[in-house]
C-alpha cells in the first residue's frame, strides 16, 4: 500500500540504484546514513529543515551540487567562491539556489524558514566560520 509521508519527519535517501528508502529525521540519522548507505556513496539525502537564525558552521560537499528550496521564510546563502563571497537571497516561496559542488556554503537568517534539501551526502564536510577565514587568508 502506498501512503503518504511527512518530510518534516522522514527523510529521503535515494541510494546509487535510484531508490527511494525512508529515514527518521532523529539524532541518529547521520550515523545511520553512513553505515546504511556505504559510507552514503552515490546517494542524495532529501530533507526539510526549519531554523531561524544564522547556521553556526559552513559545509562543502565534494561530490555533487546541491540544491536548497525555500518553503518559507527568507534566506540567504553565502558561498565561498575563488573571487570572494557571493550572496544569494531566497525571498519568495519556491526560490531556490543549486550550490555548486566544492563550493563551501552558509545560510543566514534572522526569520523563522523552512528549506527543502537534496544534497549529494557522501564526503560532506563542515567547518566553523574561523576555519573558513583562516583558509582565505591564506
Amino acid at each position: 500500500m502506498i501512503k503518504t509521508h511527512s518530510i518534516t519527519k522522514e527523510f529521503v535517501v535515494i541510494d546509487a540504484s535510484k531508490r527511494a528508502t525512508l529515514e527518521t529525521a532523529d539524532a541518529g540519522l547521520y550515523g545511520r546514513l553512513g553505515a546504511n548507505y556505504a559510507g552514503f556513496k552515490a546517494c542524495e539525502l532529501i530533507s526539510c529543515h526549519q531554523f531561524a537564525s544564522d547556521w553556526d558552521t559552513w559545509e562543502i560537499h565534494p561530490h555533487g551540487d546541491e540544491v536548497v528550496i525555500l518553503l518559507a521564510g527568507q534566506v540567504t546563502f553565502v558561498l565561498q567562491l575563488d573571487g570572494g563571497e557571493t550572496s544569494v537571497s531566497l525571498q519568495e516561496e519556491g526560490d531556490y539556489v543549486v550550490v555548486p559542488k566544492d563550493v563551501w556554503h552558509t545560510a543566514r537568517t534572522s526569520t523563522q524558514s523552512k528549506l527543502l534539501f537534496i544534497t549529494p551526502g557522501e564526503g560532506t564536510q563542515n567547518k566553523g566560520f574561523d576555519a573558513i577565514a583562516d583558509e582565505t587568508l591564506a
